[in-house]
């Protein structure tokens, strides 16, 4: 067989495979929206029960794919998403469990309003029916993933990357023993097992099974699936975060959060990667905001302005300033006030999260309310913008659009609205 009829074959079966996997997920959704809240809580709890008891065998697993990244030349940031520990596999158990804290939000009904006809019309709260998460690295996800899926009634189709396929797959195997001692379908959750990307080409054409399709991954990931995905999404693109030390901002309010934002890890979406100086304050915060950052190995990339105030400073340029670095680098720009830095958040920033310091409440506000980027804060951290320190237990993601889910997306993003209408005999005159 020519090596023409071999790719052939290989397209139809992954083709066939991923219809079945489809057609499994779609009959699983069916099962799980009729489950009641103690079904799915009771597979969460045997979920992290299962987490737990196999911490030495995820931890196992897990240092497979990290030395095949190594060995692959994987980057720095992606090991950093790609490691875990026994500490993260106790937080990926936790957080399964706060999940199933959470209220269930299927079949709440609202807004019930009486109308001049008699009849009462509101809405319910229902599932999405099957979601395709396509994600890098991170095997968290898999298991925070399949948590919020199975609480807000959705079936799961997970598609981790190559680079954590043994860390995935022994997940996935918990997820589904889980499932099952609760009496569900095992087919609510399934992580595909091929890293033939052909997969993906599948899974985000299939819109018979798949009704939402949720990427994390890079921009070559998330451009791939804009311009191919036939699946409506919910989309996360880069996170640009930026810091802005208004000029009433607290030196040491200042400092504490730059050095958060910025340091406490790189490789996050939420991580700052650039840093706006109100000019009336910069040779006062500047300089030992600098010497915090080039202690701590972080390189400074910066204005004019900038790099007089600060000897170790290199000239940024324009590409700079939307970059997200994922790395100890951070762009720095001195401006003339709140209004150029709106301005300037808006123009580069990548719509994810943007923080203010300062004690003028009035600017403040200015800030909350102007800054257009799905997390904006007051005196705290970029890295706050996570689903678990907003108290939804954990997140599928960090949306960046503006329709259907904005910032990170829990229970409640992961499900849609039907209209429901009540009556006793009404017709309509």
């Amino acid at each position: 067989m020519n090596l023409y009829a071999l790719s052939l074959l290989s397209e139809m079966n992954i083709k066939e495979y991923m219809q079945g996997v489809g057609r499994q997920a779609r009959a699983a959704s069916r099962r799980l929206a009729m489950a009641s809240t103690a079904e799915k809580n009771a597979a969460l709890l045997h979920i992290a029960n299962a987490i737990r008891r196999e911490k030495a065998a995820l931890v196992a697993a897990n240092a497979e794919d990290l030395a095949a990244a190594r060995a692959a030349g994987l980057e720095s940031a992606m090991i950093d998403r790609l490691t875990l520990t026994e500490k993260g596999v106790e937080s990926m158990a936790e957080g399964v469990e706060q999940v199933a804290k959470l209220p269930d939000p299927i079949g709440e009904m609202t807004d019930i309003k009486f109308r001049p006809s008699g009849i009462q019309v509101g809405k319910m709260r229902v599932p999405l029916g099957v979601i395709g998460i396509i994600y890098e690295a991170r095997p968290n996800v898999t298991a925070d993933a399949a948590a919020l899926c199975l609480k807000s009634g959705n079936a799961a189709i997970l598609r981790g990357g190559s680079e954590a396929i043994r860390s995935n797959r022994a997940i996935a195997a918990l997820v589904q023993e889980g499932l099952q001692a609760a009496g569900l379908p095992a087919e609510c959750v399934q992580v595909i097992d091929t890293t033939d990307r052909a997969a993906v080409g599948e899974l985000i054409t299939m819109r018979e099974f798949v009704d939402v399709i949720v990427p994390r991954g890079g921009k070559g990931l998330i451009a791939r699936l804009l311009a191919e995905s036939r699946v409506p999404m919910i989309q996360h693109l880069d996170g640009n975060c930026h810091v802005y030390l208004e000029e009433e901002a607290d030196p040491n309010k200042a400092l504490k959060i730059v050095e958060n934002a910025k340091t406490q890890r790189y490789g996050t979406c939420n991580t700052a990667e650039s840093l706006l100086v109100d000019r009336s304050v910069a040779a006062m915060l500047l300089p030992p905001i600098a010497h915090m950052l080039t202690t701590k190995g972080v390189e400074i990339r910066g204005c004019a302005e900038t790099c007089a105030l600060v000897q170790a400073a290199v000239p940024a340029t324009e590409a700079d300033y939307y970059t997200e670095f994922l790395a100890p680098i951070i762009s720095v720009k001195v401006v003339s006030g709140i209004d150029e830095a709106i301005a300037h958040i808006n123009q580069y920033s990548s719509h994810h999260t943007e923080a203010i310091v300062t004690d003028n409440h009035p600017k403040a506000m200015r800030f909350l309310r102007e800054v257009d980027s799905a997390s904006v804060m007051i005196n705290a951290s970029t890295r706050f913008a996570d689903g678990f320190e907003y108290g939804l237990g954990a997140e599928i993601g960090i949306s960046t659009d503006k329709i259907h889910a904005r910032g990170p997306v829990g229970l409640e993003g992961l499900t849609s609205q039907k209209w429901v209408v009540l009556g006793d005999g009404h017709v309509r005159g």
